[in-house]
């Protein structure tokens, strides 16, 4: 669990690197895996009138939270099902990416890249990393299995877990490209 420091500088990464792509102001944020949608009061805070969408498949959490926070009951790979824009700024996977299935994983994957007109910020650790905290997930896979997902789902990686649309691949530099 992230202090409310920790994630307040997460939130601030993350947004000032989605600007740095876009060249403006975020504007829309789709954050699935959002449980209670803790990303929502420090987005806000920088960003008054950011439109904020959250998804989660836990039935408390959207009950408790979701009408007060704007989160929607869903998963990662039913994203087209649920009523969400075509497209969005900023896609936040945050802490929930390795507790997926690889099948479910590939599926959503492809849907948050449909999604992402801007930057995805997709969290996850692969077999090399060393990590603290709660490890009741599957057991990682190497770097180089997660980046063929990517591809294959269409995103692109910029690095510290950002990436931008394969179609889009002009709004990073070669270098920063993988």
């Amino acid at each position: 669990m992230k202090t409310a420091v920790e994630l307040r500088r997460q939130v601030e990464f993350v947004l000032r690197l989605a600007e740095w792509v876009l060249g403006r102001p975020v504007r829309t944020v789709l954050d699935v895996g959002c449980g209670e949608g803790n990303w929502r009061a420090p987005l806000r805070r920088l960003r008054p009138s950011v439109i904020y969408d959250g998804v989660d498949p836990s039935a408390y959490a959207i009950a408790r939270y979701g009408r007060a926070r704007g989160l929607m009951l869903g998963s990662i790979d039913d994203l087209d099902a649920l009523p969400l824009r075509a497209g969005y700024d900023l896609v936040v996977c945050c802490g929930m990416l390795n507790y997926l299935p690889a099948a479910t994983l590939r599926r959503g994957l492809a849907q948050v890249a449909q999604r992402t007109e801007g930057v995805a910020y997709l969290e996850l650790f692969t077999s090399a990393d060393a990590f603290e905290g709660d490890t009741t997930w599957p057991a990682p896979k190497p770097a180089a299995w997660y980046r063929r997902v990517m591809r294959a789902a269409g995103l692109q990686s910029i690095g510290m877990h950002g990436y931008v649309p394969l179609a889009h691949p002009l709004r990073v530099s070669s270098l920063e490209q993988g």
